[in-house]
């Protein structure tokens, strides 16, 4: 009987402390794990902390459809070194050619990664050095076509060095619906992996990473005419705290350590093409923030990101999601 109870005791003891290391795990996790951070936007990029460079990143689900509104989506400033453009389900045209039609006195392609409907472009500028280095594509795909032939879902990214910064730039899109939640955090692992994979060993890591693209996260907990409501009387922080990304970066599935501005524009999706008006067909979907623009800066680098700007493009009605602008500067930390 002694011999039955110490064996008990023993087995009692090693659970006792299986449940311990677990516990010092789950907690090291949650420690460790940050989420989104909210940056918030500096209105004015002219300072005395003269910026290395400055970028406008776009992105924008086409929904097939040819567009007219290429001046629109780039803007009339300029000024930007880098344009990079990520779009999703682009209808059959050169969209490289195109782009560089509006963007001909300035800038000039310097990066493409094209995997069907899902496209990237990287503009540099046009008179001046340096010009961008050690450029590398990289195509994954996930899933099947997005339910029409042609639409691809998965993810492109373009690498490089540009004034001895290296930058990464990855343009996805995920599988569609609110409920497809956990496929949508798979996707963004396996994407993640991917790229990372294919590096050499001894690469460098980058020193910024931007996600863009139609990430098809959704707001969850509300129905549609509530949500809308709260849209249209411009309540939209009772709307966060519902979006999917954010709660799913909260539980550390995706996106730890990435930082995004302030969602004070309307969700993008879904909208009546031709209007602003959203969806009025038969499902009348809730609307969401699909579409977005997401930025890790490597925490050992001596390098800082300060955004100016994080908007949709309202005035654009060709698609069913609106474009979504950012206007992000890079500069050196000050020290101390």
């Amino acid at each position: 009987m002694g011999n039955c109870f110490s064996l008990h005791g023993r087995r009692r003891r090693r659970y006792i402390k299986s449940r311990h290391r677990k516990l010092e795990a789950t907690n090291t996790h949650y420690m460790m794990h940050e989420g989104i951070k909210t940056v918030e936007v500096e209105k004015l990029c002219e300072s005395t902390d003269k910026p290395i460079l400055c970028m406008c990143i776009l992105t924008w689900n086409m929904n097939g459809k040819a567009s007219s509104d290429l001046e629109v989506l780039i803007g009339g400033n300029r000024k930007f070194d880098l344009f990079v453009v990520g779009l999703q389900e682009v209808p059959r045209r050169n969209m490289a050619r195109l782009l560089q039609k509006v963007l001909v006195d300035t800038h000039r392609l310097v990066g493409a990664a094209i995997m069907q409907s899902l496209q990237l472009f990287v503009f540099g500028p046009k008179n001046s050095e340096p010009s961008a280095k050690d450029i590398m594509v990289e195509k994954h795909a996930v899933g099947g076509l997005g339910g029409l032939i042609g639409r691809k879902k998965g993810a492109v990214a373009i690498s490089f060095s540009f004034k001895g910064i290296r930058m990464e730039f990855i343009n996805c899109h995920l599988s569609a619906h609110a409920s497809n939640v956990e496929e949508r955090n798979a996707q963004c692992r396996h994407i993640s992996h991917s790229f990372m994979s294919k590096k050499s060993p001894y690469a460098r890591p980058s020193h910024i990473t931007v996600w863009l693209g139609d990430l098809n996260y959704r707001i969850q907990g509300i129905d549609t005419l509530p949500a809308r409501s709260l849209i249209q009387r411009n309540l939209l922080k009772m709307l966060k705290s519902k979006d999917q990304l954010r709660q799913e970066a909260e539980r550390g599935q995706v996106f730890n350590g990435y930082c995004e501005g302030d969602l004070e524009f309307k969700p993008t999706y879904k909208y009546n093409i031709g209007s602003s008006n959203y969806d009025t067909s038969y499902k009348v979907r809730v609307p969401s923030w699909t579409d977005r623009i997401l930025f890790k800066i490597e925490k050992s680098d001596n390098i800082d990101a300060a955004l100016h700007s994080y908007e949709s493009i309202d005035h654009i009605n060709t698609s069913d999601h609106k474009p979504v602008r950012a206007h992000l500067c890079l500069k050196l930390k000050k020290p101390g």
